[in-house]
């Protein structure tokens, strides 16, 4: 018992440090004191190492789930296992399809820009943008909540990341306020947050 209440202490000690690493270097002033200290220069790189700083703090609570999973909750029988599995792939597009149709969104530059000030860029909603406001919460809700078993250490890890999740949705939002203003506020109203298909609301 000493021993599951032990690892999972250390895997929740892991995501708040992974939570807070990813909080901090996803913040507006952190980007603000990046771009002071080197310049515009910083944009080619920022995204490419933001994400493979994500990549590597996960990678200590894959390890300590892998070596202890804790006790299996369930395990679900095939075919309802696969239609799982078919869920998260069809999820796991959310992200590239997001990339690909709004690439301003994250452009270093354009997110510390204010509305209508020189070098701004228009919202501009085209594909999956129309149908859901944060693709990537949405994808990532899926992914692991259609996880085709459970563990209590993985139960665990996947509560508090559903929430952080969604804290860093809320965080994100207030950026793209700030980045287009009134014109994200009336989209927010059109377009719901993680729901495709329904109308929004803050």
């Amino acid at each position: 018992m000493l021993e599951l209440v032990s690892a999972i202490v250390i895997i929740v000690l892991c995501l708040v440090a992974f939570a807070v690493i990813h909080s901090v270097t996803a913040s507006l002033p952190f980007k603000r004191m990046v771009v002071k200290a080197l310049g515009s220069r910083v944009e080619t790189f920022y995204l490419p190492v933001y994400s493979l700083i994500a990549v590597v703090t996960i990678l200590p609570i894959v390890y300590l789930l892998y070596v202890n999973p804790g006790r299996i909750l369930y395990i679900v029988s095939s075919p309802w296992r696969w239609v799982m599995v078919a869920g998260q792939l069809l999820a796991s597009l959310a992200a590239p399809m997001a990339f690909r149709d709004s690439p301003q969104r994250f452009k270093l530059h354009l997110q510390l820009s204010k509305p209508e000030t020189p070098g701004s860029e228009p919202l501009n909603i085209r594909g999956i943008f129309r149908w859901i406001r944060d693709p990537f919460l949405f994808s990532g809700l899926v992914i692991i909540w259609l996880t085709p078993f459970m563990t209590v250490n993985l139960l665990i890890v996947y509560i508090i990341t559903s929430i952080y999740f969604y804290i860093g949705s809320v965080h994100v939002e207030k950026r793209l306020v700030s980045q287009f203003g009134d014109e994200y506020l009336e989209y927010q109203k059109r377009v719901h947050r993680f729901i495709p298909f329904i109308k929004g609301h803050y």
